[in-house]
């Protein structure tokens, strides 16, 4: 008798259990956060954490468990990016091509041209839309191994991956492609007309390797937090960058003439030396964390 009143005393406090999980868990998952923010790992050398790893494999193996982990979040992520982005395809596909003016200025010739377009779009805009997350996994990944002060000054940082990955596909599509556009259509006076699966591959691959390029600053900010790098190498080396960014630049670009080119380079140039900045407020931070 005592076992069932008891059965029934829990049954009939199971509603009531339950609401307080549900509102206690905010605060819970608050200070987990908090604790996984504030605490200190052990300060090594990058070398002794090598040498480690290979006396103990299973060490590694752990980490790359973590990973496997960390990119499977990646890909759901990514997969709910392109079915979001699958209801807006055709918007999108219309305003990627209005600079050729619209798609009646395009043609398709195989019958299946315009479901892998669909497809493509869908896609790129998916893993645009994910940009954010994937950043914030790839900081899961790496934050164990940060001191509490690089931890938090990188997590700020993951809101700016968003703004300065639209930021370079804005610039590609408001700057650089009306110039880039008249002159391929209109070379040797030929007339063009291009088919859609060429047109949109050309301008998402143009978008989305300009807006890579702009997240530039922040990866050298978060390489000078973890130790890898250093603000006077930067310094020291910025005409070999100046060259590679110059190479670079003409691999981007759709044209061949210096005008394009340069509206690709100057933008990354500005973005090099901004990085510079970052590196030392990033380097800054670490100085003041070994002083204290």
């Amino acid at each position: 008798m005592r076992k069932f009143f008891l059965g029934l005393w829990q049954v009939l406090i199971f509603p009531v259990r339950l609401l307080w999980r549900l509102v206690t868990l905010p605060v819970a998952l608050v200070k987990r956060f908090h604790a996984f923010l504030t605490f200190e790992p052990e300060d090594r050398p990058l070398t002794d954490a090598f040498a480690d790893a290979v006396r103990q494999p299973a060490s590694a193996l752990e980490h790359l468990e973590a990973l496997r982990k960390h990119l499977f979040r990646m890909l759901i992520a990514v997969a709910a990016g392109v079915v979001i982005c699958g209801a807006f395809t055709s918007r999108i596909l219309d305003l990627l091509a209005r600079p050729i003016g619209g798609l009646d200025a395009l043609q398709a010739i195989d019958p299946t041209e315009t479901v892998g377009v669909f497809m493509k779009v869908a896609l790129w805009g998916g893993f645009s839309l994910a940009v954010p997350y994937i950043a914030f996994e790839l900081w899961l990944f790496a934050a164990p191994g940060l001191s509490a002060r690089a931890r938090r000054s990188s997590l700020l940082a993951i809101p700016l991956t968003l703004i300065f990955f639209l930021g370079g596909m804005y610039f590609a599509y408001r700057f650089l492609l009306p110039t880039a556009l008249p002159f391929l259509l209109n070379f040797m006076e030929i007339r063009t007309i291009p088919r859609v699966s060429s047109y949109i591959g050309f301008v998402t691959g143009l978008m989305f390797w300009i807006g890579v390029a702009f997240e530039f600053p922040l990866v050298l900010y978060v390489l000078t937090l973890m130790g890898f790098i250093r603000p006077q190498m930067l310094v020291r080396q910025w005409r070999i960058a100046v060259v590679l960014i110059a190479v670079l630049a003409a691999a981007i670009t759709p044209t061949v003439d210096p005008v394009n080119m340069t509206l690709v380079m100057a933008p990354m140039v500005i973005l090099y030396f901004l990085s510079i900045g970052l590196s030392y407020l990033a380097g800054a931070a670490r100085l003041r964390k070994g002083a204290e």
